[in-house]
């Protein structure tokens, strides 16, 4: 079998933004607690409750920017309770999810926002934080802002430099609800419309006024169809005609979000028993994203004509049915779950002009997690291993990639499967080429076609040995790590990779 792939260097699509790469980590089953704070249990290494053997694997990974409470508990939270004194927090319901080792509908507010703050700190990320809609006011919202951002000596800015932190935290992301359209409100597009607009009025007020050398950004909760994302734009616009042109810097009503988020999960049969027919329909199903990016672009142009306005995926990934509400969304981490890993960033870099974040649902132990927790240990995922693959791409300027490629189909799927995906970016330095052999069972050979002249090659590749069902545990992670591939030159002088089955590669091209 033999595929071939052409890079184009010189047809250029836009810098690929390294919160590509970003993640989310919510009040959710082992997320938080267990697999981020573990408080005063001594089991294992921690600084001020927080998980080191966890801390270590991300710090090592790099994460550019982490989002927080949520997701579902975002809506039901209320920021407050998680400062001051842990001993003087209240112990809320947990709404959505069963969570922590007890896996309990409950809210200790053990971990907080200063917790939060902190754990970013460690890991030199960038915070993202969601804002309760749902069931709350832009007055909390406005607190919290000011709480994390503010300088001035005000009875909220007294109170965390009390909770350890004198100094603003500078909380640059924020979103304004979380599928507010469904477990955020159940608002209709008409409405959410209203509620962005009230809250982000405020919002944007106090990063206009009490933080002018601030650089906030607003992020709004889109939806997966066109028909509820025209009427939330068309909805902003009202309320806005009688007059506040520039008044207070008000100005456009696009000015109140620099970022519309979509989320898309998938799944094709279990997470470890599945047949070689569901082996590919995920594929088909996880191309779905590319649709919801292309129909999200649209709207925004139509809409906000300026451009301004950046794309988020601030939830995406395999969503297997084992993984429930009961069971703090746990399952399996499969080879077959990082090569859709690797088939998303695909679709993003081929979007690098429209896609400003990404967020992995989620971090440690939840859905399609990049670490594992038990007691004692934590361990990287197969997506782990993409991550860091595809990490390498990030800041470079990602270019047109052309694959040949057989393709299946399958009915009932809105798109075909092609076998090897790929995608491409390029430096001043270096031209880095990533793909994916999706066969079941069968190696490829892939040949890569590139239009300018590099001195060195070198690439990995992952899950070599390792078939689609192949899952992570505490006893098999280091079997995941990547290992070395030759590469060979062609007559042509194009480059050849044989690929093992259900593997991802990365080649890299140096100029002397």
């Amino acid at each position: 079998m033999s595929s071939d792939i052409s890079v184009h260097g010189q047809r250029t699509v836009d810098r690929i933004s390294k919160h590509v790469y970003g993640h989310f980590a919510e009040h959710l089953g082992r997320c938080i607690y267990g697999g981020l704070w573990v408080g005063d249990d001594n089991r294992v290494e921690t600084a001020d409750g927080i998980r080191m053997d966890t801390v270590s694997l991300l710090r090592e990974l790099g994460i550019p920017v982490l989002r927080w409470p949520g997701g579902c508990f975002a809506d039901d939270y209320h920021w407050e309770d998680g400062v001051g004194p842990r001993e003087e927090r209240p112990t809320r319901r947990n709404l959505w999810w069963a969570q922590g080792r007890e896996e309990e509908f409950v809210e200790p507010n053990d971990f907080g926002t200063d917790e939060f703050l902190h754990l970013c700190e460690m890991l030199d990320t960038e915070p993202y934080l969601a804002v309760n809609v749902g069931s709350s006011t832009p007055e909390e919202a406005l607190d919290w802002i000011e709480y994390c951002n503010n300088d001035d000596e005000t009875d909220l800015t007294e109170r965390r430099a009390e909770n350890g932190h004198p100094e603003p935290y500078g909380v640059k992301y924020w979103g304004i609800g979380n599928e507010n359209w469904g477990c955020g409100g159940r608002f209709a597009p008409d409405e959410y419309g209203d509620e962005y607009r009230r809250f982000a009025n405020y919002l944007r007020g106090f990063n206009n006024h009490l933080d002018p050398d601030g650089d906030m950004e607003f992020i709004a909760c889109g939806h997966l169809t066109d028909e509820w994302n025209e009427a939330f734009f068309e909805n902003l616009e009202k309320g806005m005609e009688f007059g506040p042109g520039t008044f207070l810097g008000m100005g456009s009503p696009y000015e109140l979000l620099d970022h519309f988020s979509v989320h898309r999960y998938y799944q094709a049969g279990s997470d470890t028993d599945f047949d070689e027919d569901q082996h590919y329909r995920i594929f088909a199903r996880t191309r779905k994203l590319a649709d919801d990016i292309d129909r999200a672009a649209a709207t925004l142009e139509e809409y906000v004509p300026t451009g301004d306005v950046g794309i988020i995926v601030d939830e995406w990934g395999v969503w297997h049915p084992e993984a429930t509400p009961d069971n703090g969304l746990e399952q399996a981490n499969t080879v077959r779950d990082a090569l859709t890993a690797a088939a998303a960033f695909d679709i993003m870099h081929e979007r690098a002009d429209v896609i400003s974040m990404a967020n992995i649902a989620q971090t440690v132990n939840v859905l399609q997690c990049l670490v594992e927790t038990d007691e004692d240990d934590a361990w990287k995922t197969p997506t782990y291993q993409v991550f860091d693959l595809y990490g390498g791409h990030a800041g470079n300027t990602a270019v047109e990639v052309d694959v040949e490629s057989e393709t299946k189909t399958f009915d009932g799927e809105a798109h075909a499967v092609e076998m090897v995906s790929a995608s491409a970016s390029r430096n001043d330095e270096e031209l880095f080429v990533t793909a994916s052999n999706r066969r079941y069972e069968e190696s490829e050979t892939i040949e890569i076609d590139v239009d300018t002249e590099y001195s060195t090659a070198s690439a990995t590749v992952l899950f070599d040995g390792q078939d689609s069902h192949a899952y992570s545990r505490k006893d098999n992670a280091e079997a995941f790590e990547p290992e070395t591939l030759d590469v060979e030159v062609s007559e042509d002088g194009n480059y050849v990779l044989e690929v093992p089955p259900s593997s991802v590669v990365g080649l890299t091209l140096e100029r002397a």
